[in-house]
């Protein structure tokens, strides 16, 4: 035999988007054979533990490095009113870890599509399930929620896990940036294809400049506010993930001042009669 067996990987754009493994393996004759396998699956897979690994070491640097010094800061402080101050502050910073860790592993979980449990899914009682989560939340910043919902009319293929995660960031995201008594509106509606989440806030809205960019992983449109709020950068992440694990997608209305609709679309279940 001449030659050498080759191997390589060759991207296809599509969409959607392939990855083939080429081997060329020479012949006696001095032909060859070319085998070509799709491990597309096999290179997301890779894809997302390496993002997870550098998103996590780029996340975790700030509130390592906060700790590390604030703990330098007490060790030896005699002033009991400072070391308490300092320590609550570690919590926060701790608090923030945790988060950042718990929404890193969900949008993994999320991206990698694999463990999705698909069913007969009613968006109503997604929406109350979302809503029981975010209530407490809701309760504590003084933002009422108004949910307009039916049963048994907006029933879809689906996670029902997934979609929760993702309409309860939306929610969770409009309470954040509303102000106290202004009211957040949840509402499901139907089309004859679609089942869609309406989330209304009236909030602080989105710059022109920023909403296109409001679903790239730790995208924040006010870094400030987002850390007041205790936000990782995650939640509409994962929520555009959620809606391509389904088929659907999510958009958005905002004006700057005045709030903000984000609307997760999910195509919906058909019934024969």
């Amino acid at each position: 035999m001449r030659g050498l067996e080759s191997r390589e990987q060759i991207q296809l754009a599509g969409p959607p988007q392939r990855v083939l493994e080429v081997r060329a393996i020479p012949l006696a004759d001095g032909g060859a054979v070319a085998i070509m396998d799709d491990v597309t699956e096999r290179w997301r897979i890779d894809q997302v533990r390496t993002d997870f690994v550098a998103n996590v070491s780029h996340e975790l640097k700030t509130p390592v490095g906060a700790i590390s010094v604030l703990a330098e800061t007490i060790e030896g402080e005699t002033d009991d009113e400072l070391v308490l101050r300092l320590t609550g502050r570690m919590v926060i910073e701790a608090q923030r870890m945790s988060r950042t860790i718990d929404d890193l592993l969900e949008l993994s979980r999320i991206e990698l599509g694999g463990e999705m449990l698909k069913t007969d899914v009613d968006m109503a009682d997604v929406v109350a399930e979302s809503i029981e989560r975010v209530a407490p939340i809701a309760m504590r910043k003084g933002v009422p929620l108004m949910v307009k919902s039916e049963k048994g009319v907006a029933i879809i293929s689906g996670d029902f896990f997934q979609l929760v995660s993702a309409i309860a960031n939306l929610v969770e995201n409009a309470v954040k940036y509303s102000d106290e008594t202004h009211q957040v509106d949840v509402r499901v509606v139907t089309s004859d294809t679609t089942v869609s989440v309406e989330v209304e806030d009236r909030g602080i809205g989105i710059p022109a400049d920023s909403v296109d960019r409001i679903f790239e992983r730790f995208y924040r449109v006010d870094r400030a506010r987002n850390r007041a709020t205790g936000g990782t950068g995650l939640g509409l992440s994962i929520v555009r993930h959620v809606a391509t694990n389904h088929g659907g997608e999510v958009n958005v209305r905002s004006r700057e001042g005045e709030g903000s609709t984000f609307i997760l679309q999910i195509p919906r279940v058909l019934r024969s009669v």
